[in-house]
């Protein structure tokens, strides 16, 4: 029988996926595992894992590959870099892998989102334009990656 976790637990265990998102908003392009990031907060992969996917509706895979498709998206806009260069500035390891997710996250090639974003966003400043080509939650969705309605983090 399992009972529920004491309040201080259950803020404490909040922290420090907090403090796992703002690593990987932080070190994205650097190389992170599971592993590496629940030993930070000294927590077991698999708790951080469950826990992690429970707060923010994503594995920390999935949230660290998001955010390494969005800096990606950010430099194929700026247009002075391969997407080979890309692949490997954001951390990725494997083209192919880069290639995969970032089809599944925006709809479109690397080569062909750098094609249609330079013509969507001609004129526009790059804060603005950063926001209208964000991957979108509904995204996540539609993969299957995150749940319909947000989790009640009481």
């Amino acid at each position: 029988m399992t009972s529920t976790p004491t309040t201080a637990h259950h803020l404490r265990d909040l922290s420090r996926l907090r403090r796992v998102r703002d690593r990987i908003d932080r070190e994205y392009a650097q190389p992170l595992n599971v592993e590496v990031l629940a030993d930070g907060v000294h927590m077991s992969a698999g708790h951080l894992s469950r826990q992690f996917k429970l707060a923010f509706g994503e594995s920390p895979y999935s949230y660290l590959m998001t955010r390494r498709i969005e800096r990606a998206m950010a430099l194929l806009r700026r247009g002075d870099l391969s997407v080979t260069e890309i692949c490997f500035v954001v951390g990725c390891a494997s083209l192919g892998t880069f290639s995969t997710r970032f089809t599944e996250l925006v709809g479109v090639s690397p080569s062909v989102y750098r094609q249609e974003a330079a013509r969507a966003t001609a004129g526009m400043p790059p804060c603005v334009a950063r926001q209208v080509t964000r991957p979108i939650r509904t995204q996540l969705i539609r993969n299957g990656e995150a749940p319909a309605t947000e989790p009640e983090i009481a």
